[in-house]
């Protein structure tokens, strides 16, 4: 029967209705709380969840707004009635209650209760027999105005979009230029992989020149949230989807801030941040306290880089591949086999530092990268107090990244780190520290680091019994 009203439907030319599905399903209600929770950084399953719908439901929903609610989050206004008051409707109908005992239990007008048992009861078995859950998508269906984007009406101003979007590149003569053969996927463009070659203006850029170019035509005006709307919200049928491939990022689906600001390793914790780092670190007048990072180069090779913030000495870390890198398909959720996994990391640092006396090695400060995923056993193993920097922070390791770039005269992006033996780095970390520095007055580190070291020697057998 069913799939006979909906033959009829599409012979008519009307599009067949859907299923309300179960009760509390696809409710306007649940649609708002799940993008609340989505705004507030929830992922989309735990957002799904809370909202008392099936898990698989959440993504679903993500996607096809693709990360933008396509509804108003704004609470419903109490002109209209809300779900908690239909299902009252439907308990005191069933207690053979009048329209006017209804209203006066609602504090509604019996005219609202007649026209909600009129309206929305369910028809299905040829009475009028009033359910919440159907009246509540009857309301939800009849509450939608299909109002059709500016894009999709105003063929103009939307080929303007799309050509400044997603217009061929060309050259001075005026011949298009293709460039390389992508495939759009429905997914963010991965890692050193070629991008689509379009005009590529930014949304904002389009929106900000429409009044330069057209300065009569107020037609000729939107918002680049409209034109991200387009984009990314299905069922506008103004933008193709896979023009997003055109934007900078390359994002399939826009992420809420929320998630972007709650991201980071879970090791760090708030007890390692580096605003917990003690103050004489950053007066550099005790020396002890480190830096670290890693210079990364060709086919993930990796050297570790130790810089002493008061004398600026500086130690490099040999990390070469493990056993079995490059040999065969890398293993899901395998152990990191480059060289510069967690534990690599962590035996070339206690390795290294543990050579020195205790009062060179206080403290290090890294940045949150996953190779120091294991601090809390390198804190034992050497007795190190670990800090990591707040994230896209570099200048919070100022004299690491300084050296970086000095060790990049002898280790070039792009080339193989891992053909430097132990002793090639050990010679380069001699170089670097018998070079003069200003900030040092002109003293070379190894000349700074071993008055330290000899000064803490003596001062050991001076009071030793």
């Amino acid at each position: 029967m069913a799939q006979g009203r909906a033959r009829a439907a599409l012979q008519a030319g009307r599009p067949p209705l859907q299923s309300p599905g179960r009760p509390p399903v696809n409710r306007r209600e649940e649609r708002q709380r799940f993008w609340r929770l989505i705004a507030e950084g929830l992922q989309s399953e735990a957002a799904a969840v809370a909202c008392g719908v099936s898990m698989p439901l959440g993504p679903r929903w993500f996607r096809e707004g693709g990360g933008m609610p396509p509804i108003s989050l704004d609470p419903p206004s109490g002109r209209y009635l809300s779900f908690a008051e239909r299902e009252e409707i439907a308990i005191l109908r069933a207690q053979k209650c009048g329209v006017r005992e209804i209203a006066r239990s609602l504090g509604r007008a019996p005219s609202t209760i007649s026209r909600e048992l009129r309206r929305n009861a369910a028809t299905r078995g040829g009475r009028l027999d009033y359910r919440a859950s159907v009246a509540q998508w009857h309301a939800d269906r009849q509450a939608r105005r299909p109002k059709r984007c500016k894009l999709a009406i105003n063929d103009r101003l939307q080929q303007y979009v799309q050509d400044r979007l997603a217009g061929h590149v060309t050259s001075a003569d005026g011949s298009t230029v293709p460039g390389p053969q992508t495939r759009w996927i429905g997914r963010r463009h991965g890692r050193r992989q070629d991008r689509r070659w379009a005009t590529s203006w930014s949304p904002e850029q389009i929106a900000n020149r429409l009044p330069i170019d057209f300065p009569e035509d107020d037609t000729m005006r939107i918002s680049h949230e409209a034109i991200y709307q387009a984009l990314y919200i299905q069922g506008r049928g103004a933008l193709r989807r896979e023009l997003t491939a055109c934007l900078r990022t390359g994002r399939a689906l826009r992420v809420p801030r929320a998630r972007t600001r709650r991201r980071g390793k879970n090791f760090v914790t708030e007890e390692v941040l580096i605003s917990q780092r003690p103050a004489e670190v950053a007066d550099r007048a005790v020396p002890g306290h480190w830096e670290g990072d890693l210079i990364i180069g060709l086919n993930r090779s990796a050297i570790g880089t130790l810089v002493e913030r008061t004398t600026r000495y500086t130690m490099l870390l040999h990390l070469p591949p493990m056993d079995g890198h490059g040999d065969g398909p890398r293993a899901k959720n395998g152990p990191a086999l480059a060289g510069h996994g967690a534990q690599a990391v962590r035996d070339a640092i206690a390795s290294t530092i543990i050579t020195l006396p205790e009062h060179l090695r206080r403290s290090l400060t890294w940045d949150q990268g996953s190779e120091m995923a294991q601090h809390a056993q390198l804190r034992i193993d050497t007795g190190l107090e670990i800090y990591f920097a707040d994230p896209h922070s570099p200048w919070q390791r100022g004299t690491n990244e300084n050296t970086n770039g000095l060790l990049r005269q002898y280790f070039p992006k792009g080339t193989d780190l891992s053909r430097h033996a132990q002793s090639d780095l050990d010679a380069i970390a001699a170089t670097l520290n018998a070079r003069p520095r200003k900030s040092l007055g002109w003293r070379t580190p190894a000349e700074d680091f071993n008055d330290h070291l000899n000064s803490l020697l003596s001062s050991s057998v001076a009071t030793t019994p």
